[in-house]
């Protein structure tokens, strides 16, 4: 993905009839409910959190500029919430979700609340002896080992914003999501006013939500109040309590339709419209924060998209139907956010139960994509992508009657780029084993015309530069796996 220099953002003429308008705040609110699958989080939790963050800029009187920056960083303040979920889930031999809620909900900067915390959550269901150990071992990496976890998540996420082209205090504001006002935050220990304002507004913002949306108003405002002076700006704790008065700040909150409230709160003054190059972007970004969720997925979901568009091409589709392929191939694993990062990097076979949580991620692909306008065509196709031709495939058991070229297309290159891809239980395998093991499943799994197409573009493909992935543990029953691999 190329780095566009920042754009000041497009004006939405109000006469303006000719088009179809597409509004980038309808986008990124969306499309953020992916994060917070990530982050185990209620969905509209970023939503919210952007509700609550505009009504302490209202009380602060910010400048529309200001505004219209701090609405971007707010619904995507955890743009890189999945470069540190592998970690999570490798520290804590637990369920990367599931801590991370939790993490939300601990001050973690007191040693006893840290420690608690723990040890409540560490390989749980796990044998007393192992829970101990990985206890132990968590205590001795320490602070040092949270600060590099919080600076990549923070770091990753400020890059993408940065690539998506939002202005710099957008950028600064998601790198300072963790700091706190008494220095103490993460991960550059930031103190008072050198932390940027909109940063704070963020910080005050998402704990505010998590506290009501688990507890209530009361434990939110309590929870904001006692760490005034150590995690927030005084004056921000007291704009909010200020705000907190008003008994429709809470009743918003709780309504169910987030995404209309988070379009009447954009600065109208600032209101940016997504071009088809924008969108392009769009979704080459966030098919990176999907692949970050593991080592072993890097740069899966744009590779799906370039071997997908070559078939394509070759099939002589449009300009149109290639560029919608693209972007139902980059976002065709949205749903693999929600997945335990324990069962995605695990390396062997999967249980029963773990398998029946991968085969859940196609409908949450759908889910996410059918809340986007200008992606809601694009879900059924990119929700389609591990159906089979008999039927037996999932999450619908569509079969060869209903499936589209498109869907045949997205099948066999998600299928290719799995199997050329190192997983943790074996090496990446050759073009040729590929398309074996493709031809095998023709007529009941995958399509021959696609395969065909596939193996002439292989044929021709220069040799690939390996990409760094850690070494696999390697599973011989699993050396031609698919299933679960993509």
């Amino acid at each position: 993905m190329s780095s566009p220099s920042f754009r000041p953002p497009a004006i939405v003429a109000p006469s303006s009839t000719t088009g179809t308008v597409v509004r980038l705040s309808e986008v990124m609110a969306g499309l953020s409910c992916a994060l917070d699958l990530t982050e185990g989080q209620r969905p509209g939790h970023s939503a919210r959190s952007c509700l609550i963050g505009m009504r302490l800029a209202d009380a602060l009187g910010l400048p529309v500029s200001q505004r219209s920056s701090l609405f971007y960083a707010l619904l995507l303040k955890d743009l890189g919430c999945s470069s540190n979920a592998a970690r999570f889930a490798a520290l804590f031999a637990a369920d990367d979700q599931g801590v991370k809620m939790g993490v939300k909900t601990v001050d973690w900067t007191q040693v006893h609340s840290n420690l608690a915390f723990i040890m409540r959550n560490v390989a749980p269901g796990q044998f007393w002896m192992r829970r101990v150990w990985q206890t132990l071992a968590m205590v001795r990496q320490g602070p040092a080992i949270a600060r590099e976890m919080i600076q990549t998540r923070c770091e990753r996420g400020a890059e993408i914003a940065r690539l998506l082209a939002f202005a710099p205090e957008t950028v600064e504001a998601i790198r300072a999501l963790d700091e706190h006002w008494d220095g103490h935050g993460q991960p550059y220990g930031k103190r008072g006013e050198d932390i940027p304002l909109l940063g704070r507004i963020l910080s005050i913002a998402q704990t505010t939500e998590v506290f009501f949306s688990l507890y209530g108003s009361q434990t939110a405002l309590s929870v904001i109040t006692s760490r005034r002076g150590t995690w927030f700006d005084p004056q921000l704790v007291k704009a909010l309590r200020h705000v907190a008065r008003d008994p429709s700040f809470w009743q918003m909150l709780e309504e169910k339709d987030t995404m209309t409230r988070v379009a009447l709160v954009e600065p109208a003054e600032r209101v940016i419209v997504a071009d088809d190059e924008r969108l392009d972007n769009v979704t080459e970004a966030f098919a990176r924060v999907v692949d970050a969720k593991s080592a072993w997925t890097y740069d899966h979901s744009n590779g799906v998209a370039r071997i997908a568009d070559q078939m394509a091409a070759a099939f002589g589709f449009s300009t149109i139907a290639r560029r919608d392929l693209r972007r139902a191939a980059r976002l065709h694993d949205l749903g693999k956010l929600g997945v335990s990062s324990l069962i995605l990097d695990k390396p062997g076979k999967l249980t029963d139960d773990e398998f029946a949580a991968m085969r859940q991620h196609p409908r949450a692909t759908f889910d996410i994509l059918d809340r986007v306008g200008c992606f809601r065509s694009l879900a059924p196709l990119a929700a389609a992508h591990h159906e089979r031709l008999d039927g037996r495939g999932y999450h619908q058991g569509l079969d060869q009657s209903v499936l589209s070229l498109e869907a045949r297309i997205l099948c066999v290159a998600d299928i290719c780029d799995a199997l050329t891809m190192s997983r943790p239980y074996r090496e990446g395998l050759a073009p040729e084993r590929v398309i074996e093991i493709l031809t095998r499943q023709i007529g009941d799994g995958v399509d021959a015309d696609c395969v065909e197409v596939l193996t002439g573009i292989l044929q021709h493909a220069p040799a690939a530069d390996p990409i760094p992935v850690p070494a696999p543990t390697v599973v011989p029953a699993l050396a031609e796996d698919y299933t679960q691999a993509a």
